[in-house]
Parts: structure tokens; C-alpha cells; sequence
């Protein structure tokens, strides 16, 4: 089986955004990138399938050579080897595009992208990377075990789970539960130093023009100040008065 896992270079939860140019363009001064959470559950699971079926695992990116030290650390991880196609990450449709376009030359039976990235949160790709190729898609994956051509996928949905069985070749959208928290690895020093010696493909990308034009970034309204009340009666008259939320 030939999986392929996407990987969003995204900034750290805990790095302070700002933006620059009249608010614009992003200020990467200072911002520490990682691996998008939703990815790192997926390449996790990806290197199950290596270990237990012998998978053969590549990973991708689309973006600048930014991106790379968070390749190298999936090839750290376990992957085989990472492609970066060489343009912005601007929309998640020429996102979409160029991955569709790898995933068609390099045959891939299982494309394995996180539900959404934490920078955009748009969700779209793997849906979209799955209609582009003509494949099966499951999104909000939570597990995900492989037989052959037949897989059996669970989800999670509005107050539960669903089971589905389909077959490859499959896109999931998956998220914490493909593994859990504890699960994820760590690249040890020997992974660090056979990295370094994986290959690491860059493509200039597909004919692909973005649709979406960024005008400006803005930041959220500040919280308000916390007001602490001494009883029950003070805060319904708060709430209904002032907040008018009941």
C-alpha cells in the first residue's frame, strides 16, 4: 500500500500572530512552525500501516522552503519521503490541485490530509483533493483499518460514530483519534540523522491560478473586562440588562 500524507506547516498555538503591510501579510518574526496537530495524527497512523503492513509512506507539503525543516521532521518521524510543491499555500483549492496532480502521478492508494489546518481552518482539501482524483473520502476520521483494496472507516458525527466500509483509493479527513495524544512520536537522534539522507523531492507546481485574493487580515475583538458578582440575583439582572443573553 502507498500512502501519502499531507502536512500543513502551521504556527504554533502558543506564538503571538501579528500581521504587517496595513494588516495584509503575516508576520512570521519570531513564529515557531510545527507540524498541523490533525497531520500529526494522520502520519502517526500512516507509520502503523508501515510497521504492520509494510506501507510504503511519502508526505507532502505546498509551499516555500520554509516548509522544510517540518518535512524533515516527518522523515524523522518514520515517512520514506517528502515532496514539496514549490508555490504559497494561498487557497485550499490550488492547494488541492497540486496535491491532486501527485497524488494521479504517483499512484497512491491512500491519501491521508487532516480535517482542517489551525491556520485557516477551512477544511475544504481533503474533500477536494478526493473529487479531484475520483476517490472515495471519508472526513472527521477517527480510525481506519485497511485490507487489501477494503477499508473500514470510522467517523465521528453529531452525537456519536459511524462505521462505513469502502475501498481504496480513499482520502480521509482525519483528527485526534486516528491515534491519541500519547501516541504521537517524537523523532529520536537516529531518525534526526537518516533524514537527513531521505530524499526530499520540490516540484514547481501544476498549471494552477488561485481564485481567492487576500485583502486583509484582522485580529479578534479583545475579550472585556470579567465582572465578579456576589449573588444569584445580580447576575440574572446582568445577564438580562446588560448582556441581554436571556
Amino acid at each position: 500500500m502507498k500512502i501519502l500524507v499531507c502536512i500543513s506547516h502551521v504556527p504554533d498555538t502558543t506564538s503571538k500572530i501579528n500581521f504587517t503591510e496595513n494588516d495584509t501579510q503575516f508576520d512570521s518574526n519570531g513564529v515557531q512552525f510545527v507540524i498541523n496537530p490533525n497531520d500529526e495524527f494522520g502520519l502517526t497512523r500512516a507509520m502503523w500501516f508501515k510497521e504492520k503492513q509494510g506501507a510504503s509512506v511519502h508526505v507532502i507539503n505546498v509551499g516555500g522552503p520554509e516548509a522544510e525543516p517540518t518535512l524533515r521532521k516527518a522523515l524523522a518521524i518514520g515517512a520514506d519521503e517528502a515532496i514539496r510543491v514549490n508555490m504559497p499555500a494561498t487557497d485550499g483549492f490550488s492547494v488541492a490541485q497540486q496535491i491532486a496532480t501527485i497524488v494521479k502521478e504517483g499512484g497512491y492508494d491512500l491519501v491521508i490530509a487532516g480535517r482542517e489546518s489551525l491556520d485557516y481552518n477551512g477544511g475544504m482539501v481533503p474533500g477536494m483533493i478526493a473529487k479531484l482524483t475520483d476517490s472515495n473520502f471519508v472526513h472527521m476520521c477517527i480510525d481506519i483499518e485497511v485490507e487489501g483494496t477494503n477499508a473500514t472507516v470510522i467517523r465521528e458525527i453529531d452525537g456519536g460514530k459511524e462505521t462505513l466500509k469502502t475501498s481504496l483509493p480513499l482520502v480521509i479527513g482525519g483528527q485526534k483519534g486516528l491515534v491519541e495524544e500519547s501516541e504521537l512520536r517524537i523523532p529520536n537522534m537516529r531518525g534526526i540523522m537518516q533524514a537527513r539522507s531521505k530524499p526530499l523531492h520540490v516540484k514547481e507546481p501544476a498549471d494552477s491560478a488561485s481564485n481567492i485574493t487576500t485583502l486583509n487580515f484582522e485580529k479578534p475583538e479583545p475579550k472585556g473586562a470579567v465582572k465578579l458578582v456576589d449573588t444569584v440575583d445580580e447576575l440574572v439582572n446582568l445577564l438580562h440588562n446588560e448582556a441581554k443573553v436571556i
